[in-house]
């Protein structure tokens, strides 16, 4: 048999060509090939190798980086009970192929299309993410990462792949370099991948904060997701054919206290717009609930004198612009039908 020989009993044309490439030794047996032909098969020299534990490569050449993720995956992929196959068959065509594992950290971050990150054949290792009590230990180009609770993966081309904010926070915890860490922060914030609060969020989670050169980053990320949300504010009031209102400002009751900025007011409608740009930064619910009723507070005030305030967030704005459009406009609409507002003084922010 060479590694040209077609595997039987059980036919590969139904497996995609990466996993034709890569294989677990189980697999191997499940098409008939028997454990001493797969070791005579791996000797040095050989037409196959042994990527990883439990994992074959079919070809003697280095892998490749897909050869090298999938290898990763398989290594650290619960296996399936007894009598369920390993690959999806004509069968069960949509079966998962990998259970309980997902790229993340860097290669995660570059299948997501960061440009700040390496090369995946450049990288020294791979982390996959798994169930913190699966009986895993890193090994060769594989790091193992434990997790109580393992997010839904984002499937890239073919791979499950950890969110971006999860894949963040773990690359993170593993670099030193501040432009490194800002440079990703950016990244993930500019190029439309996440909003600021969710990679806080995870970062708090990971108890990342505690670094100064990760709370640097952070500033500039919320700083940069702020000036987004704001340039998509101004877009949908242009675009969507709102009238102008005036932008950045504080509100004041004459001669009295200081009710609050705001994003975006509309005197005439005595209509406001507020970005809810919360990223709690200690990861306590007491300091979100505490940020939430500072919100709620001044929504309070404000409809008390007769103001109302839309809250849209920056996620809403990226997703939902249309949308939201509409909850403003229908706001300006509804002006019509109460009592004018109390007279604020309006002063800019």
């Amino acid at each position: 048999m060479t590694h040209n020989t077609p595997l039987s009993p059980r036919p590969l044309h139904h497996l995609s060509d990466v996993r034709r490439r890569v294989l677990t030794t189980a697999q191997l047996r499940s098409h008939g090939v028997a454990a001493t032909e797969i070791a005579e098969q791996c000797r040095p020299g050989g037409p196959w190798q042994q990527l990883l534990p439990g994992v074959v490569l079919l070809h003697p050449g280095p892998p490749t980086s897909e050869e090298r993720l999938h290898g990763a995956l398989l290594f650290t992929s619960r296996e399936p009970a007894p009598g369920v196959p390993a690959q999806p068959t004509p069968d069960s065509p949509h079966r998962p192929v990998y259970a309980d594992a997902m790229i993340t950290g860097l290669a995660a971050l570059t299948l997501h299309g960061f440009s700040a990150t390496p090369p995946l054949l450049s990288l020294d290792h791979v982390d996959v993410l798994v169930p913190r009590l699966r009986r895993l230990r890193s090994t060769s180009y594989v790091r193992v990462l434990r997790t109580p609770a393992l997010p839904t993966p984002v499937q890239v081309t073919g791979l499950p792949v950890a969110p971006v904010p999860r894949a963040l926070a773990d690359a993170v915890a593993d670099l030193t370099d501040a432009e490194a860490v800002r440079r990703l922060l950016t990244e993930a914030v500019r190029g439309g991948h996440c909003e600021p609060a969710a990679v806080v969020r995870e970062l708090t989670e990971a108890k990342l904060l505690s670094r100064p050169h990760v709370v640097d980053a952070v500033d500039s990320l919320v700083a940069e997701g702020r000036a987004i949300a704001e340039d998509r504010l101004y877009r949908m009031v242009h675009e969507y054919g709102l009238p102008d209102p005036v932008w950045n400002v504080d509100l004041r009751l004459p001669g009295g206290p200081h009710l609050g900025g705001l994003d975006a007011y509309w005197p005439e409608q005595g209509v406001a717009v507020e970005l809810d740009t919360r990223a709690p930064r200690q990861g306590h619910r007491q300091d979100e609930d505490a940020l939430w009723s500072e919100y709620a507070r001044k929504r309070e005030h404000l409809e008390r004198l007769g103001i109302t305030v839309v809250y849209l967030t920056p996620r809403k704005l990226r997703d939902a612009m249309e949308q939201q459009a509409a909850v403003v406009r229908t706001a300006l609409m509804a002006a019509n039908d109460r009592d004018p507002a109390a007279y604020v003084v309006v002063l800019p922010r």
